[in-house]
């Protein structure tokens, strides 16, 4: 067996480890949206701070909710948040990196390109759980206001990969060629680049959602998230900390959901930018 093949074969552990925590993740959305195991919002006063048993597998917390059932419809906010927040990032920064690029190297109006970056950069300067937190203090915490906070400060960052790999395509032969035939720059926009930077973007988007689910679980921890009653896993974890000397498995499954998750989503970028970079190299 050749180097190269045994070096393919151990990249793709990382890609494979990404896909089954991402899929246990998303597993728990839709398996909360028709089962759990009690209702997660209900109380039960006599059996508070229990450890695990058969009637709560995974214990219950100070208010008697049970944990397994807030772990499971807990996953829900953040997994929502990070697909809204990468879709209007991708909504928001694809288009503006694509006329960036085709200002420069398609009309060659170059101060257009420079204009558009300059104010991606004054955008980016502002990080997107700022925004969102200033977005919560002037119109009220919650999914939506975290959602769209954390689309629009994704997007110059979406938009400068955008750019950048757009820049590199249309300077390739088949873009020139597509130029010289009469072909419009939209269409060869849609046509030639974007399907010749989609390793990069499916990269952006994994690393997009995993900044979203963090942001969305330091929200919800800041009480300016996920409101309550419905769980969330950042929620979770800031009305449990007060009872880590007494239970501190309340602690832990939050975190742990959030850490598996995030790292589930980093390993399947990792392992998609691979496959990409290898397909390139053949």
């Amino acid at each position: 067996m050749s180097a190269r093949v045994v070096r393919r074969r151990a990249g793709r552990v990382p890609f494979i480890v990404g896909a089954v925590l991402v899929g246990l993740a998303v597993a728990a959305v839709l398996l909360s949206l028709v089962w759990t195991p009690m209702d997660p919002t209900a109380t039960d006063a006599i059996n508070r701070l229990q450890g695990p048993s058969a009637a709560h597998p995974l214990g219950t917390d100070t208010l008697g909710h049970d944990v397994a059932s807030q772990l499971l419809a807990g996953a829900r906010p953040p997994l929502l948040v990070g697909v809204g927040a990468v879709a209007i990032s991708f909504a928001l920064g694809l288009p503006y990196g694509l006329l960036a690029a085709l200002a420069a190297d398609w009309w060659r109006v170059r101060w257009v390109d420079t204009l558009l970056m300059r104010a991606s950069d004054v955008a980016q300067a502002f990080p997107a759980l700022l925004l969102a937190i200033v977005l919560a203090a002037v119109y009220g915490g919650g999914t939506v206001t975290a959602t769209v906070a954390l689309g629009i400060g994704a997007a110059p960052g979406v938009a400068r990969i955008v750019r950048s790999g757009a820049r590199q395509v249309l300077s390739r032969e088949y873009a020139l060629a597509a130029r010289a035939s009469g072909r419009g720059a939209w269409f060869t926009a849609v046509r030639h680049v974007l399907p010749n930077i989609r390793g990069g973007l499916a990269v952006q988007a994994t690393v997009g959602f995993a900044m979203a689910v963090l942001a969305e679980a330091g929200l919800s921890y800041l009480g300016l998230g996920t409101a309550a009653p419905a769980p969330s896993w950042g929620r979770l974890l800031q009305e449990s900390q007060g009872s880590i000397y007494v239970q501190p498995l309340l602690v832990v499954w939050p975190a742990l959901a959030i850490g598996l998750t995030v790292l589930g989503l980093t390993l399947l970028g990792d392992g998609l930018r691979d496959r990409f970079d290898a397909r390139e190299e053949a």
